[in-house]
């Protein structure tokens, strides 16, 4: 109620003021009414429309609308340095001022993704600095490791946040299956988590590509346009960034290339959790999660043995070692 009839005041008002002050030398007092009565409409309808747009958006607009009167006067002052008749220098210079401000208007909203902080970062900064843009998708946001990996150091650069990922988040962590939706929950923590740390650089950007349906084109995509890498653990993606030409950390990759390096014949003492498939063969882990299998040592499950490094195998989901027990 008080926004109409704040709207209805402004109207009123702009009407009378019309009606005082007769603009452009109008003969009838009463088309002065009507032509501020029209204005307050106008204002009204633009503040409506500008209640539901974006600040991006808004701020897109502005920016265009600035750089539009900036090129309309300066095509103006061009225009009035020719020898023309008055009448048709007045026509040219009002339709360079309307001209040049519609489209710096339009593309100023239809392009605000150029304004976007991260996306003029990329435009205007190093090319060394382009380079070191990380764009994080929603399996390794997920994972959680990325977190520990900021903190060491030995991710440098900006981190960026794709908008079109927090929405694929929010919408597991709403989920009505309880496994997905906690996981999505702890994605949103581990995010929380980093934006918290002041070391870290973390963009949220608004960058999105309406007439890409997919998020992991999304993603390619936008690092294309950042001169970005993506961090992932996502096989799929990973093999398809790399057809596309983009660089890609894979933190699965980092994580089997920091295991320690086992040759046969060296030592290493275990414990023994459970039984293993063959006959009389325990299973150990270590650490960062490599099995290890033993013969000679189904019995001895719950206890931490020394065992001989036999072999090595590497497997498309990591190493396995295999040892021996040498009973006493």
């Amino acid at each position: 109620m008080s926004l109409l009839l704040s709207r209805l005041v402004l109207v009123v008002l702009l009407a009378i003021t019309g009606y005082i002050t007769r603009p452009f030398q109008l003969s009838n007092p009463f088309y002065g009414m009507g032509l501020g009565a029209v204005l307050g409409i106008l204002i009204i309808f633009l503040e409506s429309r500008i209640r539901s747009v974006g600040p991006k958006t808004l701020v897109g607009s502005v920016i265009g609308l600035v750089v539009g009167i900036i090129l309309s006067i300066l095509v103006s002052f061009l225009i009035g340095n020719f020898n023309r008749s008055k009448e048709t220098t007045s026509v040219l210079q009002i339709f360079s001022f309307c001209f040049f401000i519609y489209i710096g208007l339009l593309l100023g909203s239809k392009k605000a993704d150029w304004f976007d902080p991260a996306n003029l970062l990329a435009l205007f900064g190093e090319k060394g600095e382009k380079k070191s843009y990380k764009i994080l998708d929603t399996s390794v946001i997920i994972d959680g490791r990325i977190a520990d990996l900021t903190e060491t150091g030995f991710i440098e650069g900006g981190i960026v946040i794709p908008q079109f990922v927090l929405r694929e988040l929010q919408h597991i962590a709403d989920s009505p299956d309880s496994l997905k939706r906690n996981r999505g929950r702890r994605g949103i923590e581990i995010l929380q988590r980093m934006q918290k740390k002041p070391e870290l650089n973390v963009t949220i950007t608004e960058i999105d590509f309406p007439e890409v349906p997919e998020v992991d084109m999304k993603l390619i995509e936008l690092a294309k346009q950042l001169d970005a890498k993506i961090v992932t653990n996502d096989y799929n993606l990973n093999k398809i960034a790399q057809l596309r030409g983009v660089k890609v950390l894979n933190i699965n990759e980092l994580a089997s290339s920091l295991r320690p390096v086992v040759l046969p014949g060296e030592t290493m003492k275990v414990f023994i959790l459970k039984e293993g498939k063959e006959y009389n063969q325990g299973v150990a882990y270590l650490d960062d999660g490599t099995m290890v299998v033993v013969d000679n040592a189904r019995k001895l499950i719950g206890r931490n043995i020394d065992v001989t490094v036999t072999s090595v195998l590497q497997t498309t989901v990591g190493k396995m070692i295999f040892g021996k027990h040498e009973e006493e």
